[in-house]
């Protein structure tokens, strides 16, 4: 879930179309890339499990605008300068419900829509982006009273190699929650301790995980390629601490495998 929502940076240069690569004054058409395909992440937030979901993205440019969609999470890029970037982010993030054992026996949470704004900048790299640093802030925020909290995600990438052909991308990335999201995601309260046998738990806001990624594309000609993503997330801090991640695991890993289309 979380996993999926973070990645943007990560697969952007691998979605580059070829006038994005070439840095060309804007045009009329939108032009860019789109893929889809299988993708898995944890069922939840400190998960064990993993649950198998569509694994969509896209990067159009239109007007000079790059729109970037990511799973549930979709932003605009309304900077024209080709190093820095900003603009606004709205997102979703996954129920917790059909979980198993004591888990299950916990309050279910909905579906939560966040909304914020990124920024970023990015040092060095080639006319084609190759070798180039991209280091980005994001904020969001809960708008669905779900759980109410702020986020706050730095994360860098760098273009390892970057052509029509062949990209390859690294990626890390660290995020810090308040005490609504960590308390909604990983708190016990008495009650939910009754129904559930967990420990009751208090948990406050700080740093929530770290993560990294690789983000791989191959195009087999100038239209249908391939987009491979890998990465996970080590969860800390309370987060790390809570007794619904010791019912499951600290590592939170995500796959997905798309056929992408570029035009």
């Amino acid at each position: 879930m979380r996993i999926l929502l973070t990645i943007l940076v990560g697969c952007e240069l691998a979605l580059m179309s070829p006038a994005a690569q070439a840095q060309e004054r804007p045009s009329e058409a939108p032009q860019g890339v789109v893929a889809i395909g299988p993708g898995t992440v944890p069922e939840y937030d400190g998960s064990g499990e993993l649950r198998l979901i569509p694994f969509a993205v896209a990067n159009v440019e239109w007007r000079g605008t790059q729109f970037q969609f990511q799973g549930l999470r979709a932003r605009a890029d309304l900077a024209s300068d080709t190093r820095f970037s900003f603009g606004p982010v709205i997102g979703g993030r996954l129920s917790r419900d059909g979980a198993d054992g004591q888990i299950a026996l916990l309050p279910e949470l909905d579906t939560a829509v966040e909304a914020g704004a990124f920024a970023g900048y990015r040092f060095g790299g080639d006319r084609s982006g190759q070798g180039a640093l991209r280091t980005e802030i994001t904020l969001m925020h809960d708008v669905s009273d779900v759980h109410d909290g702020l986020l706050a995600t730095a994360s860098a990438s760098y273009a390892a190699i970057n052509n029509p052909v062949f990209q390859l991308s690294f990626d890390m990335q660290t995020s810090w929650a308040d005490e609504n999201y960590l308390q909604t995601y990983f708190g016990v309260d008495g009650a939910a301790s009754a129904m559930s046998g967990l420990s009751e738990f208090s948990a406050s806001s700080g740093i929530k995980d770290v993560g990294i990624g690789m983000t791989a594309g191959y195009w087999l000609d100038d239209q249908i390629g391939l987009i491979v993503r890998a990465g996970t997330n080590y969860l800390v801090g309370d987060a790390a601490d809570s007794p619904i991640t010791e019912e499951g695991d600290r590592w939170q890993p995500m796959i997905g495998t798309a056929i992408a289309y570029r035009f």
